[in-house]
């Protein structure tokens, strides 16, 4: 089954689940990275806000329910009924945003810079996006006080994929896309009718990607490679996500952190804020 963008029947293979009873739900389907290395993916709803997070695939979206009534989806998904269904029940990653604007187009759009040029690159459809994360504004840059109120929230600018990073206060819930994965993708494949670690290039992907044990090579992967280039910038990103009180984590590649993820957070980046405790003045530790 070739899952290399979208599925060609999303209904029949996204997983649905209710992490937070009545706040937040994932959309979780299967992703296979250049068709060859499954990654799954994930979206999580919950105001409406699209969250357009920097990645070149979106199939795990995630919905969270703001206590105003509104609903905001991070990385939509592809819009099947279902997805829909959910968005109007509780109130009313880049592919599959055009379709979900003209669906809900009073909400708001969320990424960061270039990707909307990156958009009318590729001839996507065009959508306004309400707030753009810079470079030069992420410090002062704020989405609206509703929305604020409930999310903490990060750009790392200095990423390979300039990473959006979200923490929903009251659930204590971080939602991430390419920071850090937690493979193997179980839920994502789980309605998909194939193993989520069949292939060689899955398996050796897998081992720089997991979360098991002390992740030693995933941490060296982040370390060496992904952050090497604007590691002071990185490091000040990880120590500030690191001051959020979270313990779930959503991540779009693998499966759910249901508790315990701020430890498994530390663990990982445990280099990056060594030196940020080093480096960085108190005020920002």
């Amino acid at each position: 089954m070739d899952f290399s963008l979208s599925p060609r029947d999303p209904s029949a293979v996204t997983a649905i689940r209710e992490i937070v009873p009545n706040v937040i739900t994932t959309l979780s389907a299967p992703f296979s990275r250049f068709g060859l290395i499954r990654i799954g993916s994930r979206g999580t709803i919950g105001e409406e806000y699209f969250s357009s997070l920097p990645l070149d695939f979106f199939l795990r979206s995630s919905t969270v329910r703001l206590k105003s009534g509104a609903v905001a989806v991070f990385s939509p998904t592809p819009l099947t009924p279902e997805a829909k269904e959910i968005v109007t029940k509780l109130g009313e990653h880049h592919i599959f945003l055009g379709p979900w604007h003209q669906e809900f187009p009073q909400a708001k759009l969320i990424g960061p810079e270039g990707l909307p040029e990156k958009r009318e690159k590729q001839n996507n459809d065009q959508v306004p996006f309400s707030v753009v994360f810079t470079d030069a504004g992420k410090d002062c840059i704020a989405v609206d006080a509703e929305f604020d109120i409930e999310f903490d929230y990060v750009y790392i600018s200095s990423h390979p994929n300039k990473e959006l990073i979200f923490h929903h206060k009251p659930s204590r819930t971080l939602i991430e896309a390419d920071l850090f994965f937690n493979l193997p993708a179980n839920e994502q494949y789980s309605k998909a009718g194939v193993s989520p670690t069949s292939g060689l290039l899955t398996r050796l992907f897998g081992l720089v990607s997991n979360l098991q044990g002390d992740c030693i090579w995933q941490k060296r992967l982040i370390y060496q490679t992904i952050s090497a280039a604007g590691r002071p910038e990185f490091n000040r990103a990880i120590a500030n996500i690191s001051k959020w009180d979270f313990d779930r984590i959503i991540p779009c590649h693998g499966d759910v952190i249901e508790s315990g993820g701020k430890e498994t957070f530390c663990k990982l980046f445990g280099w990056h804020l060594t030196i940020a405790k080093e480096t960085l003045p108190v005020s920002v530790r």
